[in-house]
């Protein structure tokens, strides 16, 4: 299995719960540090193959696509799940957005898994592979964040793309769905969680009153790339403890 950004943070984890899970790993990561090389440590140790694979999806064409999948097929051929988790915010108020910045999370966050999602699509459908293809979404595709005007904007487009791949690939057989985290700790979090006036906001603001992991994704990936999950399609699975559908306790 495919896991782009899956070498820390949410993605790590879901490589690691994909190993546990007994699966086979390929991690598409930006540089291979010592933290890259922990996670596959991490995934090795549970039996499974993980192979580590460097690349630049932010790049404003897909220059990368053809080098990327000639890549996978050289270390893990007959790749059969895709899931799609590298993107990037930035805290910027609108009026400040610039174009570039502004192209670089669309392009990572959106344009990325649609081209990776269409060439593995195409060999699939060419070997007769039922294939499965989760992308990680988030709350922010539904809900509006002061400052994060691009990332909610190109999170509100992989919820809609889910649905689109959804209706054009499930006929062909491969199956695309959408994990959706809330706020979950990782080193980019880590500090504004810390702070005890945002971290208690968060917990007050959550109905289960947790601040979780990122093993709680991997959980979810897993459910969904798994065969449990074979009816389920077009489907963005909320992994936020229940933020999304709550009218804050503070609301009149």
């Amino acid at each position: 299995m495919l896991i782009t950004g899956g070498t820390q943070g949410v993605g790590g984890a879901i490589a690691r719960s994909i190993a546990a899970a007994g699966g086979d790993v390929v991690l598409v990561g930006l540089v291979d540090d010592a933290i890259a090389e922990q996670t596959l440590n991490d995934c090795r140790s549970e039996g499974v193959q993980a192979d580590l694979i460097t690349c630049d999806l932010s790049e404003p064409s897909t220059a990368w696509l053809d080098d990327l999948m000639q890549r996978v097929e050289d270390c893990s051929p007959g790749i059969n799940a895709l899931v799609n988790n590298a993107g990037t915010f930035i805290d910027l108020p609108f009026l400040e957005m610039t174009p570039a910045i502004y192209d670089r999370t669309m392009n990572l966050n959106v344009a990325a898994g649609y081209f990776l999602t269409q060439a593995f699509a195409r060999r699939w459908v060419h070997e007769g592979v039922r294939g499965r293809v989760v992308f990680t979404g988030s709350i922010n595709g539904i809900l509006a964040e002061p400052d994060h005007t691009a990332y909610d904007t190109s999170k509100g487009a992989v919820a809609a793309m889910v649905r689109s791949l959804c209706v054009s690939l499930a006929p062909l057989g491969i199956r695309v769905n959408s994990m959706a985290p809330g706020l979950v700790r990782t080193p980019l979090t880590n500090p504004a969680i810390d702070d005890q006036r945002i971290g208690r906001w968060m917990e007050l603001h959550t109905p289960n009153g947790k601040v979780p992991t990122p093993d709680v994704c991997g959980g979810a990936v897993v459910f969904l790339l798994s065969d449990a999950a074979e009816h389920v399609h077009g489907q963005t699975i909320y992994v936020d403890g229940g933020m999304s559908i709550w009218q804050q306790p503070d609301a009149p």
